[in-house]
């Protein structure tokens, strides 16, 4: 038999196909043991250390005195970073300090008049019904006065009458005697008799004519007093509606007085006011920290509101990991990860996850994408997961916001 006719061994027996064979079986064995390395983590290098950035603003305005710190500086709370010039502020914390003063002075006044007032209208109010009564009295009195008048002007007028008649009868008597006295039939006794109750009852019409005129005159002065009583009534009566307002003038007084209080109260926040500008004239940091970004010089005019420097505290950092939606299966807060960090040789901090993001890194994006419009392509989304590192681990304070980092969460 030749050799091109010789038997060929089995395809198993083959050495290219055993070696093959091993290839693959070691093949399988390292995916398998990676799979079981890897098995309950979640990796990524989408993160990167985070920090609070404290902005530092002014509250007020002005020209910058001092600046006594400088770009990359430790500071600790409390220390100054920013003066600006205080001469304004202080000259409108006197000028609220004099207005404080002076509203103070009128709330006293105010206040002190209250009482005052309240006590002269009620004293107002009683002398006037004391004058309305005496008014009314002496207006009565006036009138009594002018109805004796009258009667006695009645009286006067009926005495009249009576005497002229009287003085009449005796006229007519004394012609009728004259007559005959001329023929000796009366004696001249009965005449001169007859002539003298004539004069005599012309006498009396005479007085009571008079007393006509008495009586008329007393009646023009007793309607004179009755007038003026009456207007001093009027007058009386018109101060004693004065008096009456007495309530409303207390109560005006009252409302100065209130008024006054709000205006101290208005003038005390002034000065509050005026004293905090006149503390933001420094401006302090507000917390340990280190600045950054300082873009404040000396000299310089600052508004309220301008960002004047950075204050990052490098004692409280943590790691930002943006994982995949797939990788959050198992994933929960409270599991223990580690931190390589690529500027220190891949050195390893220890943490833990503190929380995991609400909402994808895309929907807080300034124009987030709407899935609902045009076409569609699925897109594996990324969630913000926080791990906040152990303590002690970072004295030097090495670990800088915005350093790249592979975190590794053990989701088991």
């Amino acid at each position: 038999m030749t050799a091109d006719h010789a038997p060929r061994a089995p395809l198993l027996q083959q050495p290219r196909v055993r070696i093959l064979g091993g290839v693959i079986l070691l093949i399988v064995l390292a995916v398998a043991v990676w799979l079981w390395v890897t098995a309950g983590r979640e990796s990524t290098d989408d993160a990167q250390v985070d920090a609070h950035v404290t902005q530092i603003a002014a509250r007020v305005g002005g020209s910058v005195l001092r600046v006594p710190v400088a770009d990359n500086q430790q500071v600790d709370a409390g220390a100054v970073l920013v003066e600006v010039d205080p001469r304004d502020y202080q000259v409108a914390r006197e000028r609220a300090r004099a207005e404080l003063a002076d509203a103070e002075a009128a709330a006293i006044a105010a206040q002190t008049n209250v009482p005052i007032t309240s006590t002269t209208a009620t004293s107002n109010v009683s002398n006037a019904q004391g004058s309305v009564e005496q008014a009314r009295g002496a207006a009565d009195a006036a009138q009594k006065e002018v109805d004796a008048s009258h009667a006695r002007l009645a009286t006067a007028r009926a005495r009249l009458r009576e005497a002229q008649a009287n003085a009449a009868k005796t006229a007519r008597d004394v012609e009728r005697l004259r007559g005959l006295l001329g023929k000796d039939e009366v004696s001249q006794q009965q005449f001169d008799a007859a002539a003298a109750a004539a004069d005599a009852a012309k006498a009396a019409a005479d007085s009571a004519a008079s007393q006509i005129t008495e009586a008329e005159a007393g009646i023009r002065v007793a309607e004179s007093r009755f007038v003026q009583a009456r207007g001093g009534q009027q007058q009386a009566e018109a101060g004693l509606r004065t008096a009456q307002t007495a309530p409303e003038q207390v109560a005006a007084m009252r409302a100065r007085a209130e008024s006054a209080l709000a205006r101290v109260k208005q003038t005390q926040a002034a000065l509050a006011q005026a004293e905090l500008n006149l503390q933001y004239a420094v401006v302090k940091a507000p917390q340990r920290g280190v600045v950054s970004r300082k873009s404040v010089e000396i000299g310089q005019v600052i508004q309220p509101g301008q960002p004047l420097m950075a204050l990052i505290p490098l004692e409280n950092v943590w790691v930002t990991a943006n994982f995949k939606e797939t990788q959050l299966t198992n994933m929960r807060p409270g599991q223990r990860a580690t931190i390589n960090v690529d500027a220190y040789g891949r050195r390893e901090f220890k943490g833990h996850v503190d929380s995991i993001a609400p909402a994808t890194g895309a929907r807080f994006s300034l124009l987030p994408p709407e899935n609902a419009t045009g076409n569609y392509v699925k897109v594996v989304q990324r969630v913000p997961v926080k791990i906040v590192l152990e303590a002690g681990q970072d004295p030097e304070h090495l670990l800088r916001p915005g350093m790249s980092v592979v975190p590794t969460v053990y989701t088991k």
